[in-house]
């Protein structure tokens, strides 16, 4: 027998609904730079090509290991500019439904691991332009590092790369008697 007071169902139901805000006008917006990720792309650009001069003033340039250096330098020298440029300028935010946090997440993982080998090896020359490419390598893994750490935080909460994206939780219960008993 049901107590008395209880409902005999209780339903709960919640809608969920996002909705995308992006300005798809390309405008120019130095704000971008004071930014942790502005920054930090910065520091990679700078780095990469500080550490690409220093492999090309030694006498040794044409060593393997200084190629391989100026190789992974040099592409994200360019990877980076290219995409501070479309940051400070919100071209991603114009093409906002191609998966750029996804991009930058596997970009900077890549290159983090690549310049950390790159930087590695670079020490095991014994010279003082390779040593000073190496410093700079090693400052441009730790900010890959911390970039792909951040791009993987905002890939796991859905963000996008510029623009907002609002999400909405509505949460409605409905309780339900049971039907009232005959004979009572």
């Amino acid at each position: 027998m049901a107590e008395v007071g209880f409902p005999g169902q209780h339903s709960t139901t919640t809608t969920v609904t996002s909705s995308t805000a992006v300005q798809t006008n390309i405008r120019f917006d130095p704000s971008y730079i004071k930014t942790i990720p502005g920054i930090l792309k910065i520091v990679q650009v700078l780095c990469s090509f500080i550490g690409f001069i220093c492999i090309l003033t030694s006498r040794l340039s044409s060593a393997p290991r200084g190629e391989f250096f100026n190789w992974i330098s040099m592409i994200a020298f360019w990877f980076t500019g290219i995409l501070l440029g479309f940051y400070l300028f919100h071209i991603l935010e114009k093409f906002y439904k191609i998966p750029w946090l996804k991009i930058e997440f596997g970009f900077c993982s890549l290159w983090t691991f690549f310049f950390l080998l790159a930087s590695i090896l670079a020490t095991t020359v014994h010279d003082n332009s390779y040593s000073a490419a190496a410093f700079f390598g090693f400052v441009a893994t730790i900010a890959y590092a911390i970039d792909c750490y951040l791009k993987w935080v905002a890939v796991r909460s859905g963000g996008l790369a510029q623009g907002t994206r609002v999400v909405s939780k509505q949460t409605a219960s409905t309780v339900e008697s049971p039907p009232p008993r005959e004979g009572y």
